[in-house]
C-alpha cells in the first residue's frame, strides 16, 4: 500500500471540492451585489440571503483548504505491527465478512477516494469511530459503538502468506 498515493488523491479531491466552492461563493457574491438584487421593501430579502450564502461557501472553502494544508504537511510514516493506531494510519475492518478500509486522517472526515481498488474512507480522531480506534492495535477484536448499536468488528492482522495485508496498513 503506497500511502504517499493515498494522501495524494485525498488532496486532489480536496481540490476539486475547493474549487466548486470557490465557483458557488464567486456566483453567490456576484447575486448578492447585483442590482437586481436590492431590496425593494423590508421584506425582500434576496440580497441578504445571497449575501449569507457567499459567506458560508467562503468558509467552507476555507476549511478545505486548510485540511489540503494539513494532509500536505502529513507525514506518511510506516506503523510498526504493534503500533497503536494514530493520525496518518490506514484502517480496515472487518464487520460479518465484509472489510471497509479508513484513513485517519488530520482533518476532511467523510471524503471517499478510490485507491488501489479499494474505496477509502477518510476519519478523523475527533469522530465517533475515530475515537474508538485510536490506541487500538492490529489483530484486536472491537466492540465498536456505531449508530447507538454495539457492533462486533476485527482489526485485521498481517498475514505472512499474504502481500496485502490487512489491519494497520503502511508503507513508505
Amino acid at each position: 500500500m503506497n500511502k504517499r498515493a493515498l494522501i495524494k488523491k485525498i488532496i486532489v479531491r480536496l481540490a476539486d471540492e475547493l474549487e466548486v466552492y470557490f465557483r458557488a461563493a464567486r456566483a453567490s457574491r456576484a447575486e448578492a451585489t447585483h442590482e437586481q438584487s436590492k431590496a425593494e421593501n423590508k421584506y425582500d430579502t434576496h440580497g441578504l440571503e445571497a449575501s449569507y450564502l457567499a459567506r458560508g461557501q467562503s468558509r467552507q472553502a476555507a476549511e478545505i483548504q486548510a485540511a489540503i494544508a494539513a494532509f500536505e504537511k502529513l507525514d506518511a510514516r510506516k506503523f510498526a505491527a504493534g503500533e497503536p493506531i494514530d493520525v496518518g494510519a490506514f484502517v480496515e475492518l472487518e464487520f460479518n465478512a465484509e472489510k471497509t478500509a479508513y484513513f485517519i486522517g488530520p482533518r476532511a472526515g467523510g471524503t471517499e477516494v478510490l485507491h488501489a481498488k479499494q474505496e477509502v474512507l477518510v476519519i478523523t480522531p475527533q469522530s465517533p469511530l475515530g475515537q474508538q480506534l485510536l490506541g487500538r492495535k492490529q489483530g484486536e477484536v472491537l466492540k465498536l459503538n456505531l449508530a447507538g448499536a454495539q457492533n462486533r468488528a476485527h482489526l485485521g492482522r498481517r498475514r505472512a502468506s499474504q502481500r496485502e495485508a490487512t489491519g494497520v496498513q503502511d508503507s513508505e
